[in-house]
């Protein structure tokens, strides 16, 4: 992979972490396209993915900052559990298991089989679908604070639907919330600072793999011959996502306070359509050379 394309997947993953579009579809086709038969990798994709939740950390770091202080506070004894920012810290550690969970035990097949580009393009179209209905029927009225113990598990099972490119951690989340009736904020809100521990677990844990491998010869040698990243290459793409993704998020929660989500919801059902287009006529191979 050239520090180009490693730059172009940055722009990729920091444009479409945030919306509820599946930044891991777009980086794999957008790699696809960039390199016929060559797939980024589910690896690649989770440890960029460090550089969009930095950005969650920067842009929601007073509210991270003050639920983690109770959170801690209250395991001392020193502020009650009922404590609004006390539960939305339990409720974000109830939440982040199912992905945890499931992420160890269909890691394979997460790498690999889930990533065929047919299964990509029907999440797409499948759940940009389900969001528009979300969007068009729930009632919206809720908000975090009324986040239940229930309400927690299935943001979080909504979450780990995200293990499936095309589906989208926000999209799913999001989508799960506005059903469960919260407002458009709160469920994009809840769904961000709920990615921020299962990302960075799931980034720091594909790192710790694929990184010592990296700084060896061999394994240097081994990655540029199969076309795969090397390690500055993953550096500059997290660095960039980042960047992007800093400002998408600023843009993004601005937008829902006031306009529906149909423009996303239309896109991912065209995006889903012309994928199946270029898999149909043989312009991507659906598993990426595997």
């Amino acid at each position: 992979m050239s520090f180009i394309e490693a730059i172009i997947l940055g722009i990729v993953q920091g444009m479409t972490e945030f919306l509820p579009i599946s930044s891991s579809a777009h980086v794999r086709v957008v790699g696809e396209l960039m390199d016929p038969g060559q797939d980024p990798g589910a690896a690649f994709t989770a440890i960029i993915q460090l550089g969009t939740e930095t950005a969650v950390l920067i842009y929601f770091w007073k509210d991270i900052t003050r639920i983690i202080g109770k959170w801690f506070k209250a395991l001392a004894g020193k502020v009650p559990h009922s404590d609004p920012d006390v539960r939305m810290g339990w409720l974000v550690i109830l939440g982040s298991i199912p992905i945890g969970v499931l992420g160890l035990l269909f890691e394979e097949q997460i790498d690999y089989g889930l990533r065929n580009l047919y299964i990509t393009a029907t999440m797409l179209i499948l759940f940009g679908i389900l969001l528009g209905v979300a969007d068009r029927i729930a009632p919206q009225r809720k908000d975090l604070k009324q986040l239940t113990v229930r309400d927690g598990i299935l943001f979080g099972l909504a979450q780990a639907l995200a293990l499936i490119p095309g589906v989208s951690r926000s999209g799913g989340t999001i989508t799960a919330g506005l059903l469960m009736g919260y407002t458009r904020q709160s469920a994009a809100r809840y769904a961000f600072l709920l990615a921020v521990p299962a990302v960075f677990a799931s980034g720091l844990y594909k790192a710790a793999k694929e990184v010592p491998v990296l700084l060896t010869a061999d394994g240097r040698a081994v990655a540029a011959a199969a076309g795969e990243p090397s390690l500055l290459a993953l550096v500059i793409a997290t660095l960039v996502a980042f960047g992007v993704g800093y400002a998408v998020i600023v843009w993004f929660m601005k937008i829902i306070e006031n306009r529906s989500y149909l423009m996303f919801v239309v896109y991912r059902v065209v995006a889903g359509l012309v994928l199946l287009g270029l898999l149909w006529f043989g312009a991507v191979d659906p598993l990426g050379g595997a």
